[in-house]
């Protein structure tokens, strides 16, 4: 297997192969900050790809999309379609963050600047 300067293996397999082709998901498209846990019924699946299997040990701990990502070694796209896939499939959970329909005010916000100006 081709190494890089590091010594490290790298990658042979494509993303598009590890995604089979597909580029999006179905749902909403998934944060790179969401906070994505293994549930019970993922802990126990063995006959799940080397990838899938991979996040699914990872994420026995609570990692975010983009840890899950680095970790890897794959691209966020690739990791945002295959955690999608297998929250639909009930392997894992995603915490999403909040979502807010107000902004901040703007006077906290600019409150919170002058302050970290002064650090």
């Amino acid at each position: 297997m081709p190494r890089d300067r590091a010594g490290r293996a790298n990658r042979v397999v494509r993303p598009y192969a590890i995604t089979g082709g597909r580029t999006r998901i179905d749902q909403d498209e998934i944060e790179v900050e969401a906070l994505v846990t293994t549930t019970s019924v993922g802990a126990t699946a063995w006959q799940l790809s080397f990838e899938r299997r991979a996040i699914a040990l990872l994420c026995r701990d609570v990692l975010s999309v983009a840890e899950i990502a680095a970790k890897l070694r794959l691209p966020i796209g690739v990791i945002r379609l295959l955690v999608g896939e297998m929250a639909d499939q009930g392997l894992v959970d995603i915490h999403r963050p909040a979502q807010f329909d107000d902004r901040p005010d703007l006077s906290l916000l600019e409150r919170v600047l002058y302050g970290l100006r002064q650090i």
